[in-house]
């Protein structure tokens, strides 16, 4: 990897997050954190209020991009064939002869949008659980793959809890992020009126197609992590352990058990494309400690004091930083003596 091609990821990251930027307004952190689990080849959970403008994201990135969109509207009667397709019975025209074809369903798309995803039962949630993780469906034994690339957004409403089903922790763990979307202030609310009401919609243009979307995924891959950036991202994952000598007091206090190795990938997979995104060849701590949050706070259980006391695993994420914040000088000097 070279400067030229370091400059050409930099260039295409910032062009495709203005064009959304353009339809979208006000979510800068989000389009960031977004874009980021796309190359970094994730998936990803976003939590937040009605009306904030995710599903409007999701289709925006899937034109920017010119990928195939497909829309799943989760609700307590979906059935799993209705997310990955199932065996019609087919007659030939000609012979009469009668035959099994499968259908697929809207999975067979390379953004996924499963809106309202636990308002479906588990059985339901479970059948995205081999497409994220293998990029395949299997119906009737036989094994369907998915076009590349393939991303999975999300969404769900934190307040209407009534009737819904909490996701698995091993659906929650295949969320490379989870990203919190917010209310906009007074001066992105008056621009989203300005730009909703009025009688022509922003044009999305397509910005790259899938073959350079793999080709960035591949860069990511190529980034650099020292040694001593990949123990931090370890020690952050076993701060949250209750159960590990090392572990955060707050987490000894308020956590049932903490992040899973998914989540020191999700760490440095993150701190890769933000590294690509800033001119730079190799990961630092400061990238690592910036995806904290969307890495790690959906894989925190909390235990029941937790909960009494209101806590978010964000404060808990607060505090284990606070805890390492001498660490990585400590780490870089130790690399430097050897």
């Amino acid at each position: 990897m070279d400067d030229t091609s370091i400059g050409e990821f930099t260039t295409h990251y910032q062009t495709i997050k203005t064009e959304i930027g353009r339809v979208v307004v006000g979510q800068e952190e989000v389009i960031d954190w977004v874009l980021t689990a796309l190359l970094a080849g994730g998936h990803v959970l976003l939590e937040g209020l009605p009306g904030l403008g995710k599903t409007l994201l999701v289709r925006t990135l899937a034109s920017s991009l010119d990928l195939r969109f497909g829309r799943i509207q989760f609700t307590p009667d979906l059935m799993p064939a209705d997310i990955v397709g199932t065996n019609m019975v087919m007659e030939d025209p000609e012979t009469g002869r009668r035959r099994f074809e499968f259908q697929s369903g809207p999975v067979f798309s390379q953004i996924v949008l499963a809106d309202e995803i636990n308002r479906a039962t588990p059985k339901t949630q479970s059948a995205l659980l081999e497409a994220m993780q293998e990029q395949s469906v299997t119906v009737a034994g036989r094994t369907h793959s998915l076009e590349s690339p393939f991303f999975v957004l999300a969404t769900q409403n934190p307040i209407e809890m009534e009737g819904t089903y909490p996701l698995p922790e091993a659906q929650l763990d295949r969320f490379l992020f989870k990203i919190l979307v917010r209310s906009p202030g007074e001066a992105d609310l008056v621009e989203v009126l300005s730009r909703t009401t009025g009688s022509t919609p922003p044009e999305i243009h397509s910005i790259i197609g899938s073959p350079r979307l793999l080709e960035m995924q591949a860069q990511v891959r190529d980034v650099t992590v020292a040694s001593y950036v990949a123990t931090y991202a370890a020690r952050l994952i076993l701060s949250t352990d209750p159960n590990h000598p090392d572990a955060s007091p707050m987490a000894k206090r308020y956590l049932l058990y903490g992040s899973s190795p998914r989540g020191a990938q999700a760490l440095i997979l993150a701190g890769k494309v933000r590294a690509l995104t800033q001119g730079r060849f190799h990961v630092s701590f400061e990238d690592i400690r910036d995806a904290t949050h969307v890495c790690l706070r959906h894989r925190l259980h909390l235990g029941f004091e937790a909960e009494a006391e209101g806590i978010h695993p964000d404060q808990i994420l607060d505090a284990i930083l606070e805890d390492v914040k001498e660490l990585p000088a400590k780490l870089e000097a130790l690399s430097q003596k050897k």
